[in-house]
């Protein structure tokens, strides 16, 4: 009936975030080992930097600065359409101070996935260009994509995403 709280320990998946400035990065990774209240992360620290050049131009709503403000793994990929910065993060989080949260195994694959298919950049391609031919080949670039991508839920979600924000006509 009652259910033990997870626990933080080597191979679990986790979503952590790190201040930038006004807005926070987010990080998705791999727990590599744990020393009391510290955290080894082996993953990826991402930097949305397309939604915060949209809401610093005024052209985003509440919905995309508490994105950025509050950061969740069911939130991010909402950030994720938008041009990204990625990089590798190899660091202990304290968690003491840092946000350490464990998320699914598919909501990691999906995000991991994400980035490393390169789908923000796709995305954004077909959204910040005009109607007409250089915008059909994006789109096209990105069906074909999609049509490649061999795991279902990340399949599933770009298709999702893309219907909803009507690049796939």
């Amino acid at each position: 009936m009652f259910r033990k709280k997870p626990q933080l320990k080597e191979g679990e998946r986790v979503f952590s975030v790190k201040k930038n400035g006004e807005y926070y990065d987010f990080i998705f990774g791999v727990i590599t080992g744990v020393e009391g209240r510290r955290v080894g992360v082996n993953g990826v620290i991402v930097n949305p930097v397309g939604l915060k050049n949209k809401i610093s131009q005024g052209k985003a709503g509440e919905r995309s600065i508490e994105i950025l403000k509050n950061p969740t793994p069911d939130n991010v990929v909402l950030a994720l359409v938008y041009r990204v910065e990625h990089e590798n993060f190899a660091e202990v989080l304290d968690l003491n101070k840092d946000k350490c949260d464990i998320i699914p195994p598919r909501v990691y694959a999906m995000l991991d996935g994400w980035i490393r298919e390169s789908l923000p950049e796709l995305v954004n391609n077909v959204l910040s260009l005009p109607d007409g031919s250089e915008r059909d080949r994006a789109k096209q670039v990105l069906r074909q994509k999609m049509d490649s991508l061999i795991d279902k839920k990340l399949k599933r979600t770009l298709y999702s995403i893309s219907r909803s924000l009507k690049i796939l006509n």
